[in-house]
């Protein structure tokens, strides 16, 4: 199976000036854990995490002023829809991340997580007759 099977091909995508709080309601409303983040003036494109908003707020940065530039993955590992998801998986373990953007012609076409990969790996439950 192949990551542009497995890939939501609706991105989130949200400027360097966002704050924390407002990508994280962005988030919360599409239901996804990441953000592409396009910043033409700091080199393209990067990737805004559930768990970077988390370590900030951890910190005890106030997500209200906190921006989103500085909390951006910009060293990111980019998949493309070709990929097997094996490959997939082996780039995030060997990474230590949870998501790929996953890039066709240079533009981000989807992004592929990990809860993607495990649907696809895992057949579905079935219901059982009581």
């Amino acid at each position: 199976m192949l990551v542009r099977d497995a890939m939501t091909t609706v991105v989130l995508t949200i400027g360097p000036t966002h704050t924390l709080r407002q990508a994280a309601a962005l988030m919360s409303a599409r239901r996804v854990g990441a953000a592409v983040v396009h910043d033409p003036d700091a080199g393209g494109i990067g990737i805004l995490t559930e768990r970077d908003i988390l370590n900030s707020v951890g910190l005890g940065q106030d997500p209200d002023t906190e921006r989103a530039h500085a909390h951006t993955t910009t060293d990111v590992v980019f998949a493309t829809p070709a990929w097997t998801l094996e490959e997939a998986a082996r780039a995030m373990a060997h990474g230590g991340f949870r998501h790929l953007i996953v890039l066709d012609d240079d533009e981000p076409a989807g992004i592929v997580s990990v809860r993607d990969i495990i649907r696809c790996w895992v057949p579905a439950r079935r219901q059982v007759p009581a």
